[in-house]
């Protein structure tokens, strides 16, 4: 795991220096940049290593092979033993024993689509001097972040866009992103927070020409949302089959020249992924839980109980929840665009302490994305059902429930108000019918609408595509990367192999999701290694008690930093309206913290931020 960099422009030694010292934190073991002179003009590579596999200096990087291909990449490639042995009986030969290498020889074998052949979470930039190109990816899923700059000839590229903003007197801020961002939480692929940089979608790869600046970027991978494809088999066959592909992609996800260990929250994911883990390793699997001091939020003892069935060797991780509000002061310097998801300060916790006893953790990401496993599929059950009643019925019942002085079921009434259960759901997970966010998020440009609005699927396998598609590659593996980067770990996730994916997206909705048994195939897995009682208790998410913060530890600093003044620093806001919310908050009327954490976010980048105009 690392952070890379790299541009065209002529920036000087001591720049390419500062920005590489940015996002040192992604790659603390070795840091390192290379220029080339060409005859028109420069290209400059630059690297921050942090070692997982050879840990020898041989695999450094910026990286040559062959003397005419140099790269810099960020991630792993899980399945590059394999590859090199096919690239080594094609003629291709070695000095290193890592995964970067393989890169190269797969892009001299295969071109562009060298991408086909590696299994892992990925971005990389090969500069072809050859062909006099730059040639970059990232994987599949979006794990791994890539940010880049284009005007002309001037090309630069990092895996953070802290990197990229110095030194750069170009860029302003997006409106339209802020936007995105109050409906979100998050600013989605491709776009930033600043109008000129982007970022490469998931799944893409692109060419820059250095001679003449043309870029061009295309997909290679997507997930089969219009159906193409079903599972032929029984359900216990799927079963078996399932078991299998995830028990591989583990036993690939253990392999690493530095210590390896287990994120353990005593749920369905993370159990899985443990139960399989100690089956496939011969070594007493190092599993991590973290233990919060506060009554209501600390669920150690279910990850311990597991720890203990499984034999691992388990550590319960401490955390005193005013170190979680110190990390609210540092937020913003490694989430380096604004982002709210509020489990990124508990994700930060847990890595910080992990990486004091290995440098890799397995996690259980992408379960309930790719077998139905939020609360919110679920309660899509009920609301498909007001959606078959005649629309004069449900939008009267609608009407109604917005008149109760009860937020939640007012709530549900402009849920079931919307024109189609499509823009219902759109509803729930963002702020898209929100009326304190002006410039809300037009829904007809999103693209990746199209894995919503199709009469392919029912409505549980669009929603599942969709939330693979934006929240998991745009949230949760931003929130992951950055958490884990901040204390320079290394987080995989074997859930998030493409062939899972690809597999929970051909079978039956009913094997994933049965009369309200949600992720049912993953359970079924899971209880032939761990006893299901177990898991007889009701699903609970990563997350620290901001609704109450709110109302007493921090309500001084929230009434401070969101006053009349504050208020009119952030643009695209119904100021009047957002008081309104932060006193029903105060109040205990409504639970508003996700809009006030929001809020407070924003206005903290914009702070730190405040020498770029908004445009």
């Amino acid at each position: 795991m690392c952070g890379i960099y790299g541009t065209t422009i002529p920036y000087s030694a001591e720049e390419v220096k500062s920005k590489l010292e940015r996002i040192a934190f992604r790659g603390p073991d070795q840091s390192g940049s290379q220029l080339f002179e060409l005859d028109n003009g420069q290209v400059i590579l630059g690297h921050n290593r942090l070692s997982i596999i050879d840990l020898d200096k041989r695999s450094n990087q910026p990286f040559t092979y062959n003397d005419n291909i140099h790269i810099v990449f960020n991630g792993e490639i899980y399945n590059f033993r394999y590859l090199k042995k096919i690239l080594e009986q094609k003629g291709y030969l070695f000095k290193t024993t890592s995964d970067t290498e393989v890169i190269c020889a797969a892009y001299l074998e295969y071109g562009k689509d060298c991408v086909s052949h590696l299994n892992g979470m990925f971005a990389f930039v090969i500069f072809d001097q050859a062909q006099q190109i730059l040639f970059g990816a990232r994987d599949r899923l979006g794990q791994k972040p890539f940010y880049y700059y284009h005007a002309g000839k001037n090309f630069e590229f990092a895996s953070q866009v802290s990197s990229i903003q110095q030194f750069n007197d170009k860029l302003s801020i997006s409106k339209d992103s802020i936007s995105q961002y109050l409906s979100w939480g998050y600013v989605p692929d491709p776009f930033t927070i600043f109008n000129e940089v982007k970022k490469l979608r998931a799944g893409h790869v692109f060419t820059f020409r250095i001679k003449t600046g043309e870029f061009e970027s295309n997909g290679f991978w997507d997930i089969d949302y219009k159906a193409t494809s079903t599972f032929p088999g029984t359900y216990e066959e799927a079963q078996t089959e399932l078991e299998r592909l995830i028990s591989d992609s583990v036993k690939l996800r253990l392999f690493a020249d530095v210590p390896v260990g287990v994120f353990l929250s005593g749920g369905i994911d993370s159990s899985l992924v443990t139960a399989l883990a100690t089956k496939t390793t011969a070594e007493k699997v190092k599993t991590f839980s973290v233990k919060f001091n506060k009554q209501g939020f600390d669920e150690s003892q279910f990850a311990s109980k597991v720890a203990d069935y499984l034999n691992t060797e388990h550590h319960v991780i401490e955390c005193d929840y005013g170190e979680g509000l110190n990390l609210i002061d540092s937020f913003s310097y490694y989430y380096d665009e604004p982002f709210a998801d509020a489990s990124a300060i508990p994700s930060m916790l847990l890595s910080k302490y992990t990486k004091n006893h290995v440098t890799v953790a397995l996690s259980g990401d992408a379960g309930d994305e790719a077998f139905i496993g939020y609360h919110r599929y679920n309660w899509m059950s009920y609301i498909e059902k007001a959606f078959r009643a005649p629309s004069r019925i449900r939008l009267a019942f609608a009407y109604l429930l917005k008149k109760v002085p009860y937020y939640k079921l007012q709530f549900i009434g402009s849920i079931m108000g919307m024109k189609d259960i499509n823009l219902a759901y759109l509803s729930t997970v963002s702020g898209l019918n929100s009326t304190w966010a002006n410039g809300n998020t037009d829904t007809a440009n999103l693209v990746e609408a199209k894995y919503l609005y199709h009469t392919c699927k029912n409505i549980y396998e669009r929603v599942s595509d969709f939330d693979i598609k934006t929240y998991l590659n745009s949230d949760i593996n931003t929130k992951v990367d950055r958490a884990s980067m901040a204390y320079s770990l290394e987080i995989r996730s074997p859930l998030m192999d493409y062939r899972i994916i690809e597999f929970s997206r051909m079978l039956p909705t009913d094997f994933k999701f049965q009369k309200g048994n949600q992720k049912r195939i993953l359970k079924d897995v899971l209880y032939r290694h761990v006893p299901k009682t177990f898991f007889e208790r009701p699903k609970s998410g990563f997350t620290m008690p901001f609704k109450e913060w709110f109302r007493n530890e921090l309500k001084d600093y929230v009434l401070s930093e969101l006053n009349d003044t504050g208020l009119r620093q952030i643009p695209s806001i119904d100021q009047q309206e957002v008081k309104s919310i932060i006193n029903m908050h105060m109040t205990a009327k409504a639970n508003n913290y996700p809009i006030i954490w929001r809020l407070l976010i924003l206005k903290q980048w914009l702070k730190n931020n405040a020498r770029f105009a908004l445009k």
